[in-house]
């Protein structure tokens, strides 16, 4: 088999960049082809080709550079003679062409079909008006790019029934992977601390309530904010982005204590989902990574119910799917989840492996 990997682009952090190492790790040998690489230390040692939009401005606003992704897949050259596309898609990388290759076969692993897109009223970027005007169009070529007879596998089955409401096409589910044999191999994650985020631990309240995320509207951490409020917790929150102002304001204006962690160490993280009385998680996700993380530590998740986060936490055995995260909903939730043992949490993690993730995709293209 010769097989070269395709992606969208690549950031320093993030499910689909999981995604792309681990498909590194199961083709070390194969080139990846991607529009712009933002976080090349991630990628060192690997033959990464990026299109003609990484030297241009549009690499810094997707919106912007959104007309251009179609006719660039369209035309990828190829760096040998590949019989297989391995392609991680969650804009339009499975528009993927190679018109020296054409027989190629495409293996697209489906992050979710454009989400601004096809999902607008769960991703707030398909409000932005070029978006939401140009929509039609963008969901009839993506259609049609989808009908090209491709292969397809969903990261959940959440995203399986959206990509069949969406293009018609039928999906095998292969689940995402976490790094739970790392996170399982440490009981105490305190222990493993450097001192500057160990001093970061005990300037914290004694018991809180988590919340971590990109800081952007679609993820929900007011209602983590809110949940705090009403079991009557300080709230810690971890993450970065555009929405941390506006944050800091509700949490003031709630009357919450709340404590702004900014990015924090992968260490420090896993330290916090041990020691929180609980690690909350509103968003609606195709998959959620995070969620499975914290139970692989071994702290109490609670999450909404649904999207595929419901597929991941089981509700009363390894976290709580909550109905809602204000009030008495709220305090039903937490004396739930601090009952449950941490071993099924644990136990729940294991199932989403990298290693099973691995087996799973290279038996789903043959290898």
């Amino acid at each position: 088999m010769s097989l070269e990997i395709v992606c969208e682009w690549i950031e320093r952090t993030g499910g689909a960049e999981r995604v792309l190492e681990a498909m590194i790790e199961a083709f070390p040998l194969a080139p990846v082809h991607t529009l712009w690489n933002d976080a090349p230390d991630r990628t060192a040692g690997v033959d990464v080709r990026e299109s003609w939009l990484s030297r241009t401005p549009l690499r810094r606003s997707k919106a912007l550079a959104l007309p251009f992704f179609d006719p660039t897949w369209r035309n990828v050259r190829a760096v040998g003679v590949p019989d297989t596309l391995l392609v991680s898609s969650y804009v339009f990388a499975h528009h993927i062409r190679m018109p020296k290759v054409p027989e190629a076969r495409k293996y697209v692993y489906v992050h979710s079909p454009a989400r601004y897109i096809w999902a607008p009223d769960i991703d707030p970027r398909g409000r932005n008006p070029f978006i939401r005007l140009s929509a039609p169009y963008w969901k009839r070529l993506d259609r049609r790019r989808a009908s090209e007879g491709s292969f397809f596998a969903s990261n959940s089955q959440f995203v399986r029934e959206r990509v069949e409401r969406s293009w018609g096409v039928e999906s095998t589910v292969i689940y995402p992977p976490v790094d739970t044999e790392k996170i399982l191999g440490t009981v105490d994650w305190v222990d493993c601390l450097s001192s500057e985020d160990e001093g970061q631990l005990r300037r914290l309240p004694d018991e809180f309530v988590l919340g971590a995320s990109r800081l952007v509207a679609y993820k929900g951490l007011d209602s983590v904010i809110d949940f705090a409020k009403s079991v009557g917790l300080p709230v810690v929150i971890v993450g970065i982005g555009p929405d941390g102002s506006r944050l800091k304001e509700y949490a003031a204006s709630s009357g919450v204590r709340a404590v702004f962690l900014g990015e924090v160490s992968d260490t420090l993280l896993l330290a916090l989902y041990q020691r929180t009385v609980a690690f909350v998680f509103p968003p609606i996700e195709d998959f959620g990574i995070m969620p499975v993380e914290a139970m692989a530590a071994g702290g109490r998740v609670i999450v909404a119910r649904h999207g595929g986060v419901i597929e991941t936490v089981e509700h009363g055995v390894s976290g709580v799917q909550a109905s809602g995260f204000n009030g008495s909903e709220a305090r039903e939730a937490l004396d739930l989840a601090v009952r449950l043992d941490p071993a099924n949490a644990k136990e729940r993690a294991g199932r989403f492996s990298q290693g099973r993730f691995i087996d799973a995709l290279t038996s789903w293209v043959g290898a």
